[in-house]
């Protein structure tokens, strides 16, 4: 067996070959003590980690594993994964959006990390709780599938209202900005979550933008666990990268990539 696990600040994440085929599993980083157990139990299987918290599973095991950088590991992730789509993206802006947000120009297979925001998966959380109170993510995700942004963002169209703006109207001018302290009491949980979401999302692809062009590239690949079942926060950045210019693209799989890049460089032919 094969074993690539990416150990990051929220989750932990495992790609692993078995008989051929290539398998995916995630646990809380909570649960970090679960996974050394799962791999001090395998008795033939080579090993590799990376991530932020990768000195702390490795602390854990009591067999030898390889480490390798995360960003390097993404790399690789994200070109195996490329092939699997049949993609043949040379050139490209990638955009890894995890607890925070890491982004990084390729040209020509060489990765270069161009710059990042704290503002991430871990924000959506925190956000979220200290708004509404809700704990749960996929809660959190399901609540805000049902609510309207309308009452709570400010859109460039309301401030030019009755004219014609020079930007297209439909750019968010201030999130959380539109009437907040007029129906602060009136607005649902539903609400406040879409807007959490929206915020997160329009920062990350605004953001993920820019550096697209400073890198001369037009497409911008996804990745990262925050995307894991929240079609919402799919559909801003994606919605939002278009009307800023750019081209998106999601990989399937993209939230192991860090897993699959520090499998690959055991044993790439056998995957």
């Amino acid at each position: 067996m094969i074993v690539g696990i990416d150990a990051g600040g929220t989750l932990v994440k495992v790609a692993y070959t078995e008989n051929g085929s290539l398998n995916f599993m995630k646990y809380p980083i909570a649960e970090i003590g679960q996974v050394a157990v799962w791999v001090n139990g395998l008795s033939d299987a080579e090993i590799c980690i990376t991530g932020g918290k990768s000195g702390v599973l490795l602390s854990l095991l009591d067999k030898k594993a390889k480490e390798m950088v995360e960003f390097e590991a993404t790399h690789l992730g994200v070109q195996f994964l490329l092939k699997r789509m049949k993609r043949n993206e040379q050139d490209y802006l990638l955009t890894n959006v995890g607890t925070g947000t890491s982004i990084h120009c390729i040209e020509n297979n060489v990765q270069e990390r161009v710059g990042g925001t704290g503002i991430g998966g871990g924000t959506l959380m925190g956000l979220s709780r200290l708004l509404t109170g809700v704990k749960d993510y996929e809660e959190m995700v399901a609540l805000a599938q049902k609510g309207s942004r309308d009452r709570i963002d400010l859109k460039v169209k309301h401030i030019y209202e009755g004219k014609t703006p020079p930007i297209s109207g439909e750019l968010t001018a201030s999130n959380f900005g539109n009437k907040i302290f007029e129906i602060a009491d009136e607005l649902t949980k539903e609400e406040l979550l879409a807007a959490v979401i929206g915020l997160v999302g329009e920062t990350v692809s605004t953001i993920s933008v820019q550096a697209a062009r400073h890198c001369r590239s037009s497409t911008i690949i996804y990745i990262g666990s925050s995307f894991l079942q929240n079609p919402l926060l799919k559909e801003v950045v994606e919605s939002y990268t278009v009307l800023r210019g750019a081209v998106p693209l999601f990989l399937e799989n993209g939230e192991y990539s860090g897993a699959v890049g520090a499998m690959s460089v055991l044993k790439e032919e056998s995957i």
